[in-house]
């Protein structure tokens, strides 16, 4: 399993230590230090069932410099990505990427789910 986090972000401490507390083992990997690709991008979608969209750190100060909340709508699918694989703070976090399932955020509901589905 993977576990896509920015170490400065408390959503993605508080998921990494609820992961650590109930033993699963995953792999790092620092989202500002190696930024997933328009590739991987591409997978994890189709493997949430989400939209684009969904995987936008909307809160983020790039997101709001960028004005993407108006510019997206006019964007195909494509071009969002190739935008999310250009800087990991646009991407929403953490990612936790199993071989069958993508929890995008935190939600201990989704991540027990997608544990207890076998989806890792």
């Amino acid at each position: 399993m993977l576990f896509i986090q920015y170490p400065k972000c408390t959503t993605c401490k508080k998921a990494e230590n609820w992961l650590k507390e109930k033993k699963i083992s995953y792999e790092s990997r620092n989202i500002k230090e190696q930024n997933p690709t328009a590739e991987e991008l591409t997978v994890w979608i189709q493997k949430s069932g989400l939209s684009v969209r969904k995987f936008f750190n909307t809160s983020g100060l790039l997101y709001k410099e960028l004005q993407l909340k108006d510019k997206l709508g006019s964007m195909s699918e494509k071009e969002m990505i190739e935008l999310l694989a250009t800087d990991g703070m646009l991407v929403k976090r953490p990612l936790l990427i199993g071989d069958d399932g993508v929890c995008v955020g935190f939600k201990e509901a989704e991540y027990l789910q997608m544990i207890t589905n076998g989806f890792v």
